[in-house]
């Protein structure tokens, strides 16, 4: 099912899969939310290995894909996106629920795992960072479109993202496409509100069982902050992908897809 999510700032473009067989009785929830430039296509590998356990909601964050993409005096926050989150979930119908989140969504979903751990099941971040401002290279977006636009930012980004010898033209051609058909008003104030989020003092308050999945060769978001996050969060457990870039939950999707399983079969059960 696709349809639209009316909200304060716009609608979002919604996608519900619930392909789990009906005697396999309620299924639990899982909300992807993608990062910066992306759309809800980047987890399609993930998928295989999910959707017969799972109920699927994947949506276009605000600003991109098919979701309304606001005007340039949009005030962005990271309570707003979490809220989006929240709201998705209730039109799949759960109010409790296991989050996925890349990048961006990663970061996102540690502000709910802090701040409302009623609402979720477990917590999955890849590739993100609980401290915008150790997250490298962003700070040079704003000048770099500026002065050559969403292609010449795409073109430039997506060898950052993916590794050109691990992943099919196809896909390439599809994330470069995506990135330079994003509204740079939406990438550069998203940016500004990661840049400026520092979540280190409520990693510790986090409970709801946890999963870092973390590209050994990310140039935004080191190993190093990863790890630092891991060591912070009771109980969390990191997975890292040694050969992966910062496009990790798309290059290795498939790969991420039965992390994500495992890790709910042995923290969580099968049944949740």
């Amino acid at each position: 099912m696709t349809g639209r999510l009316d909200r304060p700032n716009g609608a979002l473009h919604v996608e519900i899969i619930d392909a789990a067989a009906p005697w396999s009785g309620d299924a639990p929830l899982i909300v992807f939310h993608h990062g910066i430039g992306a759309t809800a296509a980047i987890w399609a590998d993930w998928l295989p290995a999910l959707v017969d356990r799972y109920r699927i909601a994947r949506f276009d964050t605000l600003g991109f894909g098919r979701s309304t993409v606001p005007g340039p005096s949009h005030a962005w926050s990271l309570d707003a996106l979490a809220a989006d989150v929240l709201a998705v979930a209730r039109a799949a119908g759960r109010e409790r629920f296991h989050f996925v989140g890349e990048s961006l969504g990663g970061t996102v979903g540690l502000l709910l795992a802090s701040r409302r751990p009623d609402a979720l099941l477990s917590v999955t971040a890849s590739n993100a960072s609980h401290r915008g401002g150790s997250i490298q290279r962003a700070p040079e977006w704003r000048e770099f479109i500026r002065a050559r636009g969403m292609a010449a930012w795409a073109e430039m980004m997506t060898p950052l993202r993916l590794d050109r010898e691990r992943v099919s033209p196809a896909k390439w051609r599809w994330f470069e496409r995506t990135q330079a058909e994003a509204s740079s008003d939406c990438v550069l104030g998203l940016a500004d509100v990661l840049m400026g989020t520092d979540l280190t003092p409520e990693l510790a308050r986090i409970r709801v069982p946890t999963l870092l999945l973390a590209p050994g060769q990310s140039p935004f978001v080191p190993l190093a902050i990863m790890e630092e996050m891991h060591a912070a969060i009771p109980g969390s457990e990191l997975q890292v992908f040694a050969d992966a870039r910062h496009g990790l939950p798309c290059s290795h999707g498939a790969a991420c897809g039965r992390a994500l399983r495992d890790f709910h079969d042995r923290r969580v059960g099968a049944g949740a």
